[in-house]
């Protein structure tokens, strides 16, 4: 599965991205950045990727780091918008949270080109940059333990360290990005239901 096609099932992928040459030189950056790292990758490889110049990307990214901070800030946001979504959709903290890590184990899987630049390429961006996306992993942090603190004080879960187990389970959770391949045996929809299935678990979950 190619950048481009890859979905969320949320909206397009990078549809928030203009001009349509803009895209195409984001979409080649993910590409380029997934197989040979942030550092091996040339503007010269992404412009050719994508079917232009290199001179041509300059009208649309000042540098290099410009691109992979755009890439990891639309991927974070997204990211975190479904953990949101999972944890304010009512019902018991047992079912936010199978919600909310099923959700996010698919959009990491479904997108993996996409998630492995944008969860293990933080340490390129600049100082400023990563300041920013640093807020907003604390953010997903934030989220993901409010559930499990809501389902402990509920009496739902049985977990003496909150933040210790949070930083566990969104660590299974991004970590499918590495693995996953869209040619195994498991659909995104399968692996998220296992993980939602064995994150119940971890934390104790109440039948």
């Amino acid at each position: 599965m190619s950048t481009a096609e890859e979905t969320d099932g949320e909206i397009a992928p990078w549809s928030e991205v203009t001009p349509e040459a803009a895209r195409r030189l984001l979409v080649a950056a993910v590409e380029a950045f997934a197989e040979r790292g942030y550092h091996a990758t040339t503007t010269r490889d992404i412009a050719g990727r994508a079917g232009m110049s290199p001179a041509a990307l300059y009208i649309h990214y000042k540098t290099k780091e410009e691109l992979l901070h755009r890439i990891s800030r639309i991927g974070h946001d997204r990211a975190l918008r479904l953990l949101e979504t999972a944890a304010d959709s009512g019902g018991t903290a047992s079912d936010r949270l199978a919600d909310a890590v099923r959700s996010f184990v698919r959009w990491h899987a479904e997108r993996h080109t996409t998630a492995r630049v944008v969860q293990y390429e933080l340490e390129a961006l600049s100082e400023e940059h990563r300041d920013e996306i640093v807020a907003l992993r604390r953010k997903t942090d934030a989220v993901v333990r409010r559930i499990i603190g809501e389902g402990v004080s509920a009496g739902e879960f049985d977990v003496p360290d909150v933040p210790g187990t949070t930083l566990a389970v969104l660590s299974l959770c991004i970590d499918v990005a590495r693995w996953f391949n869209a040619q195994g045996s498991r659909t995104p929809e399968e692996v998220g239901t296992l993980y939602a299935d064995l994150v119940l678990r971890m934390v104790g979950a109440q039948k």
